[in-house]
């Protein structure tokens, strides 16, 4: 009974490891995920936001690419501000 729950869990676990890791995040933080909750991890995957296709915009300081979202610069140290709305680059559309 046991061996099963395993097997299930692990094949849901790798499912969901998978769509994490194409959508640009880590693979082993849903495969825990996907293993400890089989179906509503594999249903929390798919809802999951794409990293890759998250606007960015340069930080005005040290020129380091950063997601729109972030407020503080992870190499300087800058507090960012909302952008011009022609200094963002979207990904996925250009």
């Amino acid at each position: 009974m046991g061996f099963e729950y395993v097997v299930i869990a692990f094949f849901f676990g790798l499912a969901t490891a998978i769509i994490g890791k194409g959508k640009g995040s880590s693979f082993w933080v849903w495969l825990l995920v996907g293993m400890v909750l089989p179906g509503l991890g594999l249903i929390a995957v798919v809802l999951y936001r794409s990293e890759k296709a998250e606007p960015e915009r340069q930080c005005p300081n040290c020129h380091k690419a950063v997601k729109l979202y972030v407020q503080v610069c992870p190499r300087c140290g800058m507090d960012l501000y909302l952008p011009d709305p022609a200094e963002v680059r979207h990904p996925g559309v250009g």
